[in-house]
């Protein structure tokens, strides 16, 4: 991936009609593979053996991915994830050449450099998306990373291809659009309130 405009990268527009109408399709969710790690590895937080597992599959250029980590999950991290109540999965959904460009380049550096790579890129949206490739090379620079290494990030091929199995694993799921998240195996998609997440998590903790 040399340029970032080199791959249009979409989702069916029949199932994104579908997802703007609040249409899930309901699909038998197969456990064992939705809880499968992908070839790359899951990126978690909180505690791995805790009741609830939730997985978030989003975007870095979605902003309604980022409207739900800015306003939602500071919140929900203190109170379900910190607390060890809650094991909490990231999982990438690109829906453009910069979303996965950003995800290139928060998994070519160390693993503990992804999350505080994810909270930039919501933090910091609106600004670095009006010239990804300058907006994303900056970032990577901040993070250690050489133009040299962002280059070459952006040209690893296999490296994209792994990313994108990891969304269109998803579709077999009924993942069709993001953010959408599985609250051990039950979907919820589209943003989520503090309150709706605690509707469904709370009487799962007992």
């Amino acid at each position: 991936m040399n340029s970032l405009n080199r791959r249009h990268i979409l989702v069916g527009s029949a199932l994104l009609a579908g997802t703007a109408l609040g249409i899930v399709p309901a699909l038998a969710i197969d456990m064992a593979a939705l809880n499968a790690p992908s070839e790359l590895g899951e990126m978690e937080l909180g505690n791995p053996n805790a009741k609830v597992t939730v997985i978030e599959y989003a975007s870095a250029s979605c902003p309604h991915c980022a409207a739900f980590y800015k306003e939602v999950f500071p919140e929900f991290k203190k109170e379900y994830i910190d607390t060890n109540k809650v094991r909490f999965v990231f999982r990438e959904f690109p829906h453009n050449d910069a979303a996965l460009a950003a995800f290139m380049v928060a998994r070519s550096l160390p693993k503990e450099a992804y999350f505080p790579l994810i909270d930039v890129f919501f933090n910091t949206q609106a600004t670095w998306l009006q010239d990804p490739r300058t907006g994303l090379l900056n970032i990577a620079k901040q993070a250690g990373m050489t133009e040299d290494q962002f280059n070459k990030v952006l040209g690893d091929q296999d490296l994209a291809k792994k990313i994108l199995a990891v969304r269109d694993k998803a579709s077999t799921f009924g993942v069709t659009g993001i953010p959408t998240f599985f609250i051990n195996g039950e979907m919820l998609d589209g943003e989520q309130t503090l309150d709706k997440l605690k509707a469904k998590i709370d009487p799962l903790l007992g």
